[in-house]
């Protein structure tokens, strides 16, 4: 069932027990958050493992290995096996020989002359015999007439060469650069973006009772106020402590200003002052196949950069721990997204921001930590706008209910209102938003703003996505009749 205050389901095991909304059952289904990189115990931070971290706890405990990181043991290199092929070159000596060259040195301690390797690199040399085939007169006089043609051609280009250039001179055939040493970077490259963005973002470290962490966040506003994953400081809420590394590699302690759970962000801010603030652009704006940059600290790698596009819109996912879940109405992109980048900006072609990288997705039934798999997810910037806002000016942030139990029962088209109270509370909350507008226990709602939902979490962060005191328009069903329903959001404080 659906939390009326909420939206989302009421109770940890019912939310645990709905199938995952955004992939079949034949593509991945589980979607995990984007875990902050965990080096074990506190102190400065060890290099990352090679091995791909994934999804997993966000913290480690002191002197552990970091859970999330998929750090295992070093799998043992065996030898090459012996590659088959060709039979060994002649030895070169015989060559060498034949044009009157001396005999090779050989080793006195070894029978019948055999030639030493580590003076004569020849593959099967070490143990050759003193007898050797002879080579034919006729063979030699071949090879010496190569050698003559060959000298003779050689001179006669030598003199041309020498004859048509000044003395001294040299002259190359090769074009020169195309580009000058040092010219800047086409706008609007990659190379661009990330020159103007990499000094706004800035890599968090995060001690707790359960160790130190690791993620990424960028900076909000110029007097120091910077936005990043709430999962990132989580640790932090009870008396821990939060420092952030910028690109020129000062660090400055910070404190906690405010976080929801139910969006998965957070502000904290820094005393410094003048700091350069990341534009945030309009998400409702990208499209499907938009060209992005992610930038954060994947494995503690500060200032790491990846690529890719938008691929896909409105994405029904759950991010955060399981005892903290959020509900968020995501951006999809191919760019590689891995533990450390949670936090961290995914800009569009003109260094605007337009998500904050925040989960990726997990094969089903993985426990083992994972990494990009082509499947990551960001909050759009606009719902980012709106609630880094209130946790600036409050420490809280709200976030809009329609006042509904959804059944998560419900297998038909559509998502049902529950038809009966759960625990007290009843399947529509009276004189909230729905019974405003005439919605019923057991009333099915087929679409929201002309988009349809097949899931009770499509229909939850797309409510989400709004703001309280929107209006939304519902397609109702109510046995066998549907009509079109408008709902004014009420407004609920976030935990």
């Amino acid at each position: 069932m659906t939390d009326p205050r909420t939206g989302g389901p009421e109770h940890p095991d019912a939310r645990e027990a709905a199938p995952n909304p955004f992939a079949p059952p034949s593509t991945y289904r589980s979607v995990s958050p984007v875990p902050p990189s965990t080096p074990a115990g506190p102190g400065p931070v060890p290099p990352p493992p090679v091995v791909g971290p994934g999804p997993g706890s966000t913290s480690a405990s002191p002197g552990a290995p970091a859970p999330g990181t998929g750090a295992t043991a070093t799998p043992g290199v065996e030898p090459a096996p012996a590659a088959s092929g060709p039979t060994p070159p002649a030895d070169p000596w015989e060559t060498l020989r034949a044009f009157g060259e001396p005999e090779p040195p050989t080793a006195p301690d070894r029978p019948g002359g055999s030639v030493d390797p580590t003076l004569v690199a020849a593959p099967g040399a070490a143990s050759r015999g003193a007898g050797r085939r002879g080579i034919r007169p006729a063979a030699v006089a071949g090879v010496a007439a190569l050698a003559l043609v060959a000298g003779g051609v050689g001179g006669v280009a030598a003199d041309r060469l020498l004859d048509d250039r000044a003395p001294g001179a040299f002259t190359s055939s090769l074009p020169p650069a195309s580009v000058e040493p040092g010219a800047d970077r086409p706008a609007g490259s990659v190379a661009d973006i990330a020159a103007s963005v990499l000094p706004s973002v800035v890599s968090l470290q995060v001690r707790g009772a359960e160790g130190v962490a690791t993620g990424s966040g960028f900076v909000l506003r110029e007097d120091g106020y910077i936005l990043t994953n709430n999962h990132v400081v989580a640790g932090a809420a009870d008396g821990g402590e939060v420092v952030v590394l910028f690109s020129d590699g000062h660090e400055s302690p910070a404190e906690l200003v405010g976080r929801t759970v139910d969006y998965d962000l957070a502000v904290v801010k820094v005393e410094d002052s003048g700091l350069t603030p990341l534009a945030l652009g309009d998400s409702d704006d990208v499209v499907v196949g938009d060209p992005v940059v992610a930038v954060g600290a994947p494995l503690g790698l500060n200032g790491t950069v990846t690529t890719g596009i938008i691929s896909a819109l409105n994405r029904p996912v759950q991010a955060g721990a399981a005892a903290e879940t959020a509900f968020i109405n995501a951006i999809q992109t191919d760019a590689a997204i891995n533990p450390g980048n949670s936090g961290g900006p995914l800009v569009n072609g003109r260094g605007e921001v337009v998500g904050i990288n925040s989960a990726i997705a997990q094969p089903p039934g993985s426990t083992a930590a994972t990494g990009s798999i082509g499947l990551g997810f960001a909050i759009p910037s606009n719902q980012a706008r709106r609630t880094a806002e209130q946790l600036i000016a409050d420490g809280v942030a709200t976030y809009p209910v329609i006042g509904v139990l959804l059944d998560q029962r419900y297998q038909g088209e559509g998502v049902q209102v529950s038809t009966d109270s759960q625990q007290g509370t009843p399947a529509v909350t009276p004189d909230g938003p729905a019974d405003a507008a005439g919605i019923r226990p057991g009333d099915v709602i087929l679409s929201i703003d002309g988009r349809p939902v097949t899931e009770s979490d499509e229909l939850i962060v797309a409510i989400r996505a709004k703001a309280p005191g929107d209006a939304v328009t519902l397609r109702v069903r109510t046995g066998d009749r549907e009509r079109d329903v408008r709902v004014v959001l009420d407004e609920a404080t976030s935990e």
